[in-house]
């Protein structure tokens, strides 16, 4: 019975200690970077504004659709990929993309909670369907990291983690070439650039099936090639989710 008082007191201490936070450091919106009242995620402005995937999307990687009797966007019917199924949450556009560049250049790692509680709350029976035993980030070049000071897909899959119970490797995979950022590449180049560019900390995986996070979703180059280095040692099935993505049609 005393433990059980006691339990109960330090849980509401636990409260007064986080509402007294939030009035001395408030959150700020991910949307605008407004500060938030105490309780809030995200300015009410800014959820009526916000693009999230919904309605007719690829099978494949997940970009919306814009036609309903198609199964496949642009890229993926044209293109053979290594991962099984991915998901975006948000459309990278608009403020969902001010957001991200914040996000990932801007040190605004607070960001990942709502990202993650998004993610969380629209594919949690996709999550469970899929049957991952682990969440692994894409990572960063060490150098590129470090000058950084993070990696915003880690920050994103240690938050993911934290609200759906998945464990987060965040080690198993290393980037050990350090390429040119994909977006300053055309279809062709971005390939290439990726390339032989991640390696395993061990010659085997532990895990069958991984999900991989990262922050945006273009044209699958990347994911593929992380999927094609888990597939190779051993993984049989790789999903991913990511942030944001463009439209999967032209």
């Amino acid at each position: 019975m005393m433990r059980t008082a006691k339990l109960i007191c330090k849980e509401k201490a636990y409260a007064a200690g986080k509402f007294l936070l939030s009035v001395l450091y408030p959150d700020r919106c991910p949307l605008c970077d407004r500060l938030l009242m105490p309780g809030e995620s995200i300015c009410a402005c800014c959820e009526k504004e916000v693009g999230r995937v919904r309605g007719a999307v690829c099978l494949k990687c997940g970009k919306p659709l814009s036609d309903e009797r198609r199964e496949y966007c642009f890229d993926c019917t044209n293109k053979k990929h290594y991962f099984t199924q991915g998901k975006a949450v948000f459309l990278y556009e608009g403020k969902i993309r001010s957001s991200l560049y914040r996000f990932k250049y801007k040190n605004r790692r607070e960001y990942a909670g709502y990202y993650a509680g998004e993610a969380a709350a629209q594919f949690d029976g996709w999550l469970r369907g899929t049957g991952v035993q682990a969440i692994v980030p894409i990572p960063m070049y060490r150098s590129k990291q470090r000058l950084r000071g993070y990696n915003q897909a880690e920050v994103f899959a240690q938050a993911l983690g934290q609200r759906t119970g998945i464990p987060v490797d965040r080690k198993l995979l290393l980037r050990v070439r350090n390429t040119t950022p994909q977006k300053e590449l055309n279809e062709h180049e971005r390939k290439y650039n990726l390339k032989n560019a991640f390696q395993l900390r061990a010659d085997i995986v532990k895990y069958n099936r991984i999900l991989l996070a990262d922050d945006i979703y273009t044209t699958g180059s990347t994911m593929d090639e992380a999927s094609k280095t888990l597939l190779e040692a051993g993984a049989t099935k790789i999903y991913f989710i990511c942030i944001g993505t463009g439209a999967g049609y032209r």
